[in-house]
């Protein structure tokens, strides 16, 4: 009897401790991606490299699942937003299990005619994380992987912790930069909140240094961000890889200065907390850089405005940089950026209360006002 009570109770324990850690990793949630037109897009870049930490420290759990795997999610979440456009692409990882590759630094994908089939079913080869963080040594193997390719821009997309990195990172971004000059950038994606490795990835997005069409040239985000929603990953992808092909101009019929007012553009335009423009507002703003070509004699000022969630000088900031991404995609579109100025006002001019969502939703605006 007591044998038996022994083995019910050892058998309780394992099914408990099984439950308990089955609740630790989360399911993968289904994600269907937003579709772009292929017709209506060119691509930004010529060939792009995504550096893919496979190290050790990524096996850690985040959020109900590994960062490992957090990491994979976005991966392929953008392999299955992005259009087929005739780009090169890449994956080079570092890390690694003994199991997936004794080498530090791998070339797991690339450098061919992007294939959303080849990247996947390369990609899947990358099983497991394990060793130490050589993203220098990821960098410097770029050179060659970028070497005699064709094309003039090239993008560089880093998916890591930026933790336990040795040897001096910042460094090896910069001699990649400096070899490839104003034609490479870099796009950083922070996976985890460690401060150190947010500081290292948002210095090497600063880099800078190239220009696009969209008036950017690299920038830092985080794993979250981008996995919170499809459209997070398809603004994403837009910003890094694709530009808006213009559509035919409209028959439109000019109009006079004296009758413009003020355009206003409500919060459909960013996400919160976010100076991206979401993609799905673009025609929106397509719009107004219609009426602005149809009267070149009409200047703008470009006004942001924000809520009052948060510190006055926070959204300041913020509602000026929305200002500036608004001008930077009408210079995208063919205006003249001395018919722009820009300014931000953060919650500094309300049009309604502040005390209720809906409130709040209309004063996160941007306001266009011609002269």
């Amino acid at each position: 009897m007591r044998l038996l009570t022994r083995s019910l109770l050892t058998l309780f324990a394992v099914l408990f401790l099984f439950g308990c850690a089955a609740k630790q990793m989360s399911p993968p949630v289904a994600f269907e991606p937003i579709k772009f037109d292929k017709a209506a897009y060119s691509s930004k870049v010529d060939n792009f490299l995504i550096i893919f930490d496979a190290s050790s420290s990524m096996r850690y759990p985040l959020e109900g699942q590994t960062k490992f795997d957090k990491a994979k999610a976005v991966v392929n979440q953008i392999n299955l937003t992005l259009p087929e456009l005739g780009q090169t692409a890449g994956i080079r990882s570092f890390g690694h299990s003994p199991k997936v590759t004794k080498n530090i630094s791998q070339l797991v994908y690339g450098m061919e005619k992007y294939s959303t089939a080849n990247l996947d079913k390369d990609f899947q080869k990358v099983t497991e994380p394990g060793g130490y963080s050589p993203l220098y040594k990821a960098l410097n193997d770029a050179k060659e992987d970028f070497k005699g390719l064709s094309g003039e821009r090239n993008a560089v997309i880093i998916i890591s912790d930026g933790e336990e990195l040795p040897g001096d990172v910042l460094a090896s971004a910069k001699a990649l930069k400096a070899e490839y000059g104003s034609s490479i950038c870099f796009h950083t994606i922070l996976v985890g909140d460690n401060p150190e490795g947010e500081t290292l990835l948002k210095q090497i997005s600063d880099i800078g240094g190239c220009i696009s069409t969209s008036g950017e040239c690299g920038f830092f985000t985080t794993a979250d961000k981008l996995l919170n929603s499809p459209e997070d990953i398809a603004c994403f992808v837009e910003s890094v890889f694709l530009d808006k092909m213009a559509a035919p101009a409209p028959v439109v019929v000019p109009e006079k200065v004296v009758e413009e007012e003020v355009w206003v553009l409500g919060d459909v335009l960013f996400g919160s907390g976010s100076d991206v423009i979401k993609p799905g507002a673009y025609y929106l703003l397509d719009e107004i850089a219609g009426r602005l070509e149809a009267n070149p004699v009409i200047s703008i000022d470009i006004q942001g405005h924000t809520d009052n969630v948060g510190s006055a000088e926070a959204n300041k900031d913020l509602s000026l940089r929305r200002a500036q991404a608004v001008k930077n995609y009408l210079v995208g579109k063919g205006i003249m950026p001395n018919r722009m100025t820009t300014e931000g006002f953060g919650f500094s001019r309300p049009i309604a209360l502040n005390g209720t969502e809906a409130g709040r939703s209309l004063n996160r605006r941007v306001e266009m006002k011609p002269f």
